[in-house]
């Protein structure tokens, strides 16, 4: 792929996404014949992806993986929020049905979402989003405040809400309950960089309650 076809968006228009369907399937069944017939038999993923809804962040492409290989939920600034019944929905069948083996909240430096959450700008009904952003702001403002360039404080702003969505998938009865079965079941936190491609794993990786504060930990 070109770099102009990578900024020049101008060539995109509704039929030639109809258009780039066929080219897909025909590229896809010169490879392999069955590729359709393979991927309608089900999924079976042993990845769960919550990542953000920016179009530069594809989990299947910077993953090296295809579809089928990772189940998938999107939302601005890949938040894990308690109340959001899409999200614990998706967690839900892909913990108890799909079985998957690992829940990934993948953040990206840049995020939109998350630049948006430190100003003091009014944007609209995402304002109501953002607010979760804000509150991960003020559990860390002392650590926040400190970084003088606005670049490494958004980076780390960037960070530590990733971290902070991995404490809250955790504390999901979901996650605990899938632990307490005896379930094969990881929380990871990683940090897609736009400018380099590279993943960064934040090393907060959890596969059971033990390090919970006690007032979020279930016992059954």
């Amino acid at each position: 792929m070109s770099t102009k076809s990578i900024h020049d968006t101008q060539h995109i228009t509704y039929e030639s996404l109809l258009e780039g369907n066929k080219k897909f399937v025909a590229n896809s069944l010169k490879l392999d014949p069955e590729y359709f017939d393979k991927l309608a038999n089900g999924q079976n993923p042993p990845v769960l992806w919550i990542g953000c809804a920016d179009s530069r962040v594809p989990a299947n492409q910077i993953t090296g993986t295809q579809p089928g290989e990772v189940f998938v939920h999107r939302n601005i600034a890949n938040m894990v929020i308690h109340t959001d019944m899409n999200m614990l929905s998706v967690l839900d069948y892909a913990v108890n049905v799909l079985k998957v083996r690992h829940v990934v909240v993948t953040g990206h430096y840049g995020c939109g979402g998350v630049l948006a959450a430190m100003t003091n700008k009014e944007f609209g009904l995402i304002d109501n989003w953002l607010r979760h952003i804000k509150d991960v702001y003020r559990l860390h403002a002392d650590e926040l405040d400190a970084i003088e360039d606005q670049q490494k404080r958004a980076d780390r702003l960037v960070e530590l809400n990733v971290i902070e969505n991995v404490y809250n998938l955790c504390k999901t009865t979901i996650v605990q309950n899938a632990w307490a079965n005896g379930q094969e079941l990881g929380v990871h936190g990683w940090v897609y960089s736009i400018k380099t491609g590279i993943i960064t794993d934040l090393k907060v990786s959890a596969r059971d309650n033990g390090n919970m504060e006690d007032v979020f930990r279930f016992q059954s």
